[in-house]
């Protein structure tokens, strides 16, 4: 052995079973001996020799490991030796790919956060391809030939959306912003209106989101001082009412987000809220968060309030996320009275969280689909209008054209959420392929699913693992069977 391959074994070494072991160690090759083959040293012109040899110390540790448990004779070790070069090979190929990866989401799930939330309809993606290929005109007058707003792309958009529910034209009067994201609008709100004044929220809405985000604590990082009012389960107008002091710098009205309450409670009419504003001459300001342009009365989710619903009540400012249910990209999108969304625009801090050209892009374009009648290629709001019976038919279809011996597959009724902070008591009837494997429990199987290519996120309920294709693309049905047929095998060691 040469003296790198020694010094890696007194080194790393692990503790040698049985008699023989020192016989199947000398029959390891060094990592010199490997760069000088053909294959490895071809490898090193496009990945660096510094990647090749990591890949190769991975490679014999794990031979070694083996070694030591006692896992092989020096027939197998020879074959296992034979194979080290594609293996080799393919951790090298695993360790060249992207950690942020196109995965196929069977959860069920709509706006699943983990998974990205909401996905771009085709239109968005092209226009955003379109602008990041080149230079765009993001802060450009074309007409002038001089300095623009990069807001103006998307600013008559979203008004003209909130034209069409409401009574009274926005144009004069309303203006629009957007920032990367709703907690973004919602800070800068804060920051600019109230810094040093109390903000009136009731206790029912001192909620924490996703990733420890905390009312309270955005209040405090803004500069604004928190006045709690009401009960957690009975706020009412009058106890906003009586809050008021000179002091009162705003309202905040907060979307309860991912939790609800039953039973004895009352919340306030977003109309009386802001008429009670407009008395005390201060501003009302809602996180409405969902971005929900339309009613989803017509799925059985029902109280979830819209967009629209915000500023046809009298808000003085709403914010939204473009990434839940206005099926767009991660953005904040803050509308309202000119003068406040002026005087928000005009913050040093605006700068901080504005977006960029690719929000715009996609925005704007998601935007466009809704003014002129073609939500139904925005893929949140194709999920939604899913039928049951059309989920059930393309389970049918998976479950009949899937040949693996090792596998019990079979269609399973079952139920979606929309997810991502939306209606969280809500449920969508569903379809899912249920699955149950030979040789590998639920908890195996589901990991082997994430390690295709593409990866493909499920769930397990009933100790099977099920795969709700209202959250899959139609188009890749074809590609999931013949995933489910050639790739689901048990890897050494995985059986149940």
């Amino acid at each position: 052995m040469t003296g790198e391959h020694t010094e890696a074994i007194q080194s790393g070494e692990p503790k040698r079973d049985g008699p023989g072991a020192d016989a199947l160690y000398r029959m390891l090759p060094s990592i010199h001996e490997l760069l000088l083959t053909g294959m490895f040293g071809q490898a090193i012109a496009p990945r660096g020799r510094d990647r090749v040899v990591e890949a190769l110390r991975r490679s014999l540790e794990s031979v070694r490991q083996q070694i030591a448990q006692g896992l092989h004779s020096p027939a197998s070790l020879k074959n296992l030796l034979d194979e080290l070069p594609n293996q080799v090979a393919e951790e090298m190929k695993r360790d060249s790919q992207l950690s942020l990866r196109r995965v196929v989401n069977a959860t069920g799930v709509l706006l699943h956060t983990n998974l990205g939330r909401a996905p771009l309809s085709n239109r968005a993606l092209d226009h955003l391809r379109e602008i990041a290929a080149g230079y765009s005109n993001l802060e450009f007058d074309l007409e002038a030939g001089g300095r623009g707003r990069r807001d103006a792309h998307v600013e008559s958009l979203i008004l003209a959306l909130l034209n069409e529910s409401t009574p009274a034209r926005l144009n004069e009067t309303h203006g629009a912003l957007v920032v990367n994201n709703c907690a973004a609008a919602t800070f800068l709100v804060l920051h600019t209106l109230a810094s040093g004044k109390q903000v009136l929220v009731s206790r029912a809405e001192l909620v924490e989101i996703g990733g420890g985000f905390r009312i309270p604590d955005i209040l405090e990082e803004s500069g604004a001082v928190l006045r709690e009012v009401g009960t957690t389960n009975k706020t009412r107008v009058a106890d906003y009412e009586k809050a008021i002091t000179v002091e009162t710098g705003l309202i905040l009205r907060v979307h309860q987000s991912n939790f609800s309450m039953d039973g004895f409670v009352e919340r306030p009419e977003l109309a009386d809220l802001a008429a009670l504003g407009r008395r005390a001459g201060i501003s009302v300001f809602e996180d409405q968060g969902t971005g929900l342009m339309e009613s989803l009365d017509p799925y059985g989710v029902h109280g979830e309030r819209t967009f629209t619903d915000s500023i046809a009540g009298g808000c003085d400012l709403v914010a939204a996320s473009g990434d839940k249910l206005l099926g767009g990209p991660q953005c904040g999108v803050l509308a309202g009275r000119r003068d406040l969304v002026d005087r928000i625009g005009a913050s040093p801090l605006y700068r901080v969280f504005r977006a960029d050209k690719l929000n715009y892009a996609a925005l704007g374009a998601t935007l466009i689909q809704y003014l002129y009648g073609d939500r139904d290629s925005i893929p949140v709001l194709r999920m939604l209008r899913m039928t049951q019976d059309a989920i059930r038919l393309r389970c049918e279809q998976v479950c009949a054209a899937v040949h693996n011996d090792g596998l019990t597959i079979e269609v399973a009724g079952t139920e979606s959420v929309i997810g991502g902070g939306t209606a969280p008591r809500s449920r969508l009837a569903s379809y899912a392929v249920a699955l149950k494997h030979a040789r590998l429990d639920s908890a195996n199987l589901l990991g082997r699913l994430r390690r295709l290519s593409p990866p493909i996120v499920g769930r397990i309920e009933d100790d099977r693992v099920l795969l709700d294709l209202r959250t899959v693309e139609p188009e890749f049905d074809s590609h999931l069977i013949k995933l489910l047929s050639t790739c689901i095998e048990p890897a050494r060691g995985e059986s149940s």
